[in-house]
């Protein structure tokens, strides 16, 4: 997996795909370096997702859905059955709690079998839609995002003397997703109405917050002011927030949403004082497979995320840790759901099934 910068990137959107390539830009180096990683295979994918140098629900879901379609052009006829599923597997485990990923990989397996299952398709043909799929899930999950932006806008209360102040967790912006992004397509659409002002946590341990939200926020001109993740609850209680928007990697039937971890504690704040707490993700980020939030596998990243901070230790050695990277918000402190569909409201049972009654097959 070798290292470049594209001659042209789609404004800062993460991935982009060329027909023996998939280019990753490096959000581990960001924001100091933009770096592009060239992807020449499906396992390089997969290894820039398993080891975050693309991350983001929905972002995931196309880097793989590309690494699939790149992936399928390097097998053999003969055996491509078996081996783009053993692919398609490899890749869905790459992250196990971000649904998007398991959600793209469903839909490339099934546009293979349909290809194989179609005898006036040969192979050329075959890969061709594959290549196609992938596409279309990138361009959904864009056209998604500027949806979830337009209903999350509808939301965000406007005061007369000073900008609405918003409160949002990690990064959900272009570089989560294919472009725009979900939270922070909320803010940008909010923001292209009347500014506002952002306040982002730096979001521990790997500082996605004061990374690459500021980092996206900075470089489209908009007010935003970074914070230490504990210093949310001191500006929340001394009304300093008009609300708190956030993203999601899974979200349960009941509304119970999986998200970076310190969502959790952010959503029991803002229900203490009364301060309202949305969730903006594509309907693909909804698994109605999943009843609540305990059936949500969390996955615990490696300790070093927390001993160390660029590479510099910061903690005595020998010391234990848990690095667990998500934890779930239950459905009851969250206002509404904001998908490019509308906003879900509680009971969330009903109304998001209701909403994805017609979606794409494998959602309901």
């Amino acid at each position: 997996m070798s290292q470049m910068h594209p001659a042209a990137a789609e404004g800062v959107s993460p991935i982009r795909r060329e027909h023996d390539a998939v280019f990753i830009l490096d959000q581990r180096r960001l924001p100091f370096e933009e770096v592009w990683l060239t992807c020449r295979t499906a396992e390089d994918v997969r290894r820039a997702i398993a080891e975050m140098a693309i991350r983001g629900a929905p972002a995931i879901g196309v880097a793989a859905a590309f690494g699939l379609a790149l992936g399928a052009r390097q097998l053999p006829p003969v055996s491509f059955a078996a081996m783009f599923q053993a692919l398609a597997h490899d890749m869905a485990q790459a992250r196990p709690t971000a649904v998007n990923l398991a959600w793209a990989t469903d839909r490339m397996r099934r546009i293979a079998a349909n290809a194989l299952a179609n005898p006036h398709l040969d192979h050329a043909a075959r890969l061709s839609a594959l290549d196609a799929e992938a596409q279309a899930i990138r361009d959904e999950d864009l056209a998604m995002n500027h949806a979830i932006g337009r209903h999350g806008a509808a939301l965000v209360p406007r005061f007369a003397a000073r900008k609405t102040r918003i409160l949002t967790h990690c990064n959900t912006g272009s570089l989560a997703t294919a472009g725009w992004g979900t939270a922070l397509g909320v803010i940008r659409s909010a923001n292209a109405e009347a500014p506002v002002a952002v306040f982002a946590d730096e979001t521990r341990p790997y500082l996605q917050g004061a990374r690459l939200t500021a980092w996206e926020l900075v470089r489209d001109g908009i007010d935003v002011t970074l914070i230490a993740d504990g210093a949310a609850g001191h500006l929340i209680a001394r009304g300093e927030i008009d609300l708190v928007v956030v993203g999601a990697d899974r979200i349960a039937a009941n509304g119970d949403t999986a998200n970076k971890i310190g969502t959790f504690t952010l959503a029991v704040l803002c229900a203490h004082h009364a301060v309202p707490f949305y969730v903006a993700a594509p309907t693909s980020t909804v698994d109605l497979a999943t009843p609540d939030g305990a059936a949500i596998p969390i996955e615990e990243r490696p300790a070093r995320e927390v001993l160390e901070v660029f590479g510099q230790p910061i903690a005595p050695a020998g010391v234990k840790v848990r690095n667990p990277s998500f934890d779930v918000t239950p459905g009851g402190l969250i206002a509404g759901i904001v998908t490019e569909r509308g906003v879900a409201r509680a009971p969330y049972r009903e109304s998001l099934r209701a909403m994805l009654v017609d979606t794409a097959p494998g959602l309901v």
